[in-house]
């Protein structure tokens, strides 16, 4: 008889998903567990692409069959099985998307009770709260339906008048010679479509672009630019394929601020809601506590309780106006944590994805004592993490390698804080191990100054940045930052390199293969070998899976969930036709060469110009990624590195890294460090926003903002060396600096 599963802890058996080998582990409930390792372990695969995916999967199975056909059915994970499973809720760093409409305050659900505080107290009294709401017609703006921005049609992008509409005088994809908008608008009846544009008559030109009704004939006639502010601007303007054909601004009858004349001149002590909504986190508390109304209690003090987790998050800095696709990774996680903190769900099973990216030391406290609170409130917390101090909170932790790819899969630690140190794996070893300070920094080569940087909360600051060196800009989360360098920075010195976390393309058929340029080789080779086609080797062309079209996955569109993808049934996920998989070059399909590492890829192919590019992913600690892995799975930290990967060679250049040490390992970032290293030795510049203390000790200069967020910080406290940092005062970098080598 099997034995009943002890029902204090999430036991799962056989794991096998993506390079898990059979792992067997028990995860204790109603405890922090922290997930460690190298990237590319199998933390990723153990916790979220098995443990949630399982728990998101069963809890889909409770519901009526009716039901289950209007939600996503992901593929159950490859495992034996998997008990104790709690209802999970996943907290993980993608960007909040939602759109133009979209802001903190609708995302941590404040606006709803700021717009329920007006509703009840304000003068004049409005009646409903949706009087006050911007996604509501009672209450948004008419001019820019509550957007808080007008987007006009850039006429020089949209037209080419030295063109006819024959020859592709209209720019925008929708209205290409041939399309069915073109031609709805080059039938017959008003001009001929082999003139150029500049030799219409205004008649004619606004008849083009801006007529709508009928035509001579009777049938119905929608200008070029009616057509496609119809079709785009009056959804979401500002989409990749709009926005170079658009100007962007804020709306004039609003100023911004999304609502109509009638919602803002309601008031409270003086205040329009709008007049909230635009104030940091400390001064709308602030104005709260000043209400003496007794009707309005019960709703400030929830309006209280709410905006504390905000600023105990280290997210004081925002504003409940702030659009969320404006927001970072680590920002956007920390928003949708605060969500769950007012939830009087128990025995609930909170994933998170790293939540210390983005997070300043100082704030880090807050985070762990967040997370503290969830688990005190009788929930199990599971953290994927590489922060030091997210580890020391942890109850239980889980280490996965040991090494990452094909060498990782397998639990290598289990256990509590006290015994890592002296565990024999790469995170034990690292955990207690501290990089010196740099005592001996270069010698700058001169100077790019940033005059008069004034951007969002900077002061007028201006400030020089050392040349042939590396400098480390710090500060909490919202003290400038980003600000300085990404706008003041690289609007006075544009030809500056910026290496961020972006995807290096929005296709989901980019793969480090492709982006590399190997690929092109890789079909050549194959071609070669069984002279046959080289498109036959590409999943974007002959070679295809005709079922999944070379994706190697399915995506069903659930309007208003996310859209769910699962594994093609024909293919199996190799996205290859069987006609391409029938042939094989030096024994391998190349659904299996595009199924190697790097590392393994780079004992396959003896070409030297495909083993140049195969080390240089190796050396930026690339060497567990698949030639086929799709791009949009990678981190925001492998993203930058990827990009990283092809700026090694060069020389004389600025580069400006954005938090390099997102995703990475403490073992990683010794690897990162030797590869600025290298940049800066080419005779390179190198500028890294960065909290990483590893980082900040091993630069040359620092430039510390602060010296806290938002309205409280925008100024330099800090400029010097590493060893001068640590005799600061007034700087939170200096005192976490101090904290670490004290250790």
């Amino acid at each position: 008889m099997t034995p009943t599963p002890a029902r204090d802890r999430i036991t799962v058996t056989g794991a096998r998903e993506h390079n898990l080998k059979n792992v067997t582990v028990q995860v204790p409930k109603h405890a922090i567990t922290v997930f460690t390792g190298v990237s590319g372990s199998g933390k990723t695969s153990l916790v979220f692409d098995t443990i949630a995916a399982e728990a998101q999967r069963q809890l889909n199975d409770t519901f009526t069959a009716f039901a289950r056909t209007r939600l996503p059915r992901p593929d159950r994970p490859d495992l034996d099985s998997i008990d104790n499973l709690c209802a999970a809720v996943i907290v993980d760093h993608r960007r909040l998307g939602g759109g133009p409409r979209s802001t903190v305050g609708t995302a941590t659900d404040i606006n709803p009770i700021l717009r329920l505080l007006y509703a009840r107290t304000a003068h004049p009294h409005l009646g409903a709260p949706n009087h006050y709401s911007f996604n509501h017609p009672n209450g948004q703006c008419r001019t820019c339906r509550g957007t808080g921005r007008t987007t006009t049609v850039d006429l020089n992008q949209f037209l080419d008048p030295t063109r006819s509409l024959n020859d592709g005088a209209l720019r925008h994809p929708d209205l290409h010679p041939g399309t069915r908008h073109w031609q709805q608008l080059t039938a017959p009846g008003y001009f001929n479509p082999d003139t150029p544009v500049a030799d219409y008559t205004p008649e004619q030109r606004h008849t083009l672009l801006h007529h709508t009704g009928t035509r001579p004939d009777g049938t119905p006639y929608e200008g070029a630019i009616a057509l496609f502010t119809r079709l785009h601007l009056h959804r979401d303007p500002l989409t990749t394929r709009t926005r170079r054909y658009v100007t962007d601004q804020p709306c004039t009858a609003c100023r911004g601020t999304r609502l109509n004349d009638t919602a803002r001149d309601s008031r409270i002590d003086g205040y329009a809601i709008t007049d909230l909504t635009a104030m940091e986190t400390a001064e709308l508390a602030a104005v709260l506590r000043l209400n003496t109304d007794d009707t309005a209690a019960p709703i400030i003090d929830t309006l209280l309780r709410r905006l504390h987790h905000l600023t105990d998050i280290g997210l004081g800095h925002l504003t409940l106006d702030r659009d969320t696709n404006t927001l970072s990774g680590g920002e956007s996680q920390r928003v949708k944590l605060v969500r769950h903190l007012n939830s009087a769900l128990v025995d609930m099973l909170y994933i998170f994805d790293e939540p210390s990216i983005g997070l300043h030391p100082h704030d880090v406290t807050r985070l762990t004592t967040l997370l503290r609170q969830l688990r005190d409130n009788g929930n199990t917390v599971l953290v994927v993490e590489h922060d030091r101090d997210v580890i020391a909170a942890a109850d239980h932790i889980i280490d996965l390698g040991p090494a990452a790819g094909t060498h990782g899969g397998t639990i290598v630690y289990e256990g509590g804080l006290e015994a890592l140190p002296y565990a024999r794996t790469t995170t034990g070893r690292h955990y207690a191990q501290r990089l010196p300070l740099n005592t001996n920094p270069r010698t700058p080569t001169g100077t790019l100054t940033i005059h008069d940087a004034h951007t969002h909360n900077l002061k007028h600051i201006t400030v020089d940045i050392p040349t042939g060196v590396l400098t480390a800009v710090t500060g909490v989360a919202g003290s400038g930052k980003t600000s300085l360098i990404h706008h003041d920075f690289l609007t006075q010195h544009p030809t500056a390199v910026v290496v961020d976390q972006s995807p290096p393309t929005a296709s989901p058929r980019a793969t480090p293969a492709t982006h590399t340029g190997i690929m092109t080789a890789i079909r050549a080779q194959f071609a070669a070998a069984t002279h046959t086609d080289p498109a036959l080797f590409s999943a974007n062309s002959t070679g295809a899976c005709p079922t999944c079209r070379g994706l190697g996955t399915i995506h069903t569109d659930h309007t208003f969930m996310e859209t769910l993808k699962t594994t093609c049934r024909d293919c199996d996920g190799r996205r290859y036709h069987p006609d391409a998989l029938r042939h094989r070059l030096r024994g391998n399909t190349i659904a299996d060469v595009l199924a190697m590492t790097t590392e393994e890829a780079t004992t396959f192919f003896p070409d030297p110009d495909i083993q140049t590019v195969l080390h240089t992913l190796t050396d930026v600690g690339l060497h567990y990624l698949t030639l086929g892995q799709p791009l949009n799975t990678l981190s925001g930290g492998e993203h930058q590195r990827l990009k990283l990967a092809a700026q090694l060679h060069r020389t004389g250049t600025v580069y400006v890294l954005d938090e390099p040490t997102t995703g990475l390992h403490m073992a990683d970032i010794t690897h990162l460090l030797r590869i600025i290293d290298r940049l800066v030795t080419a005779t390179n510049t190198v500028i890294v926003i960065e909290h990483h203390l590893d980082v900040i000790k091993n630069a040359d200069w620092i430039i510390d903002l602060g010296p806290d967020a938002g309205a409280a910080g925008g100024t330099v406290v800090f400029e010097g060396t590493p060893q001068q940092l640590t005799h600061a005062t007034g700087s939170h970098t200096a005192d976490a600096l101090r904290r670490d080598l004290a250790q």
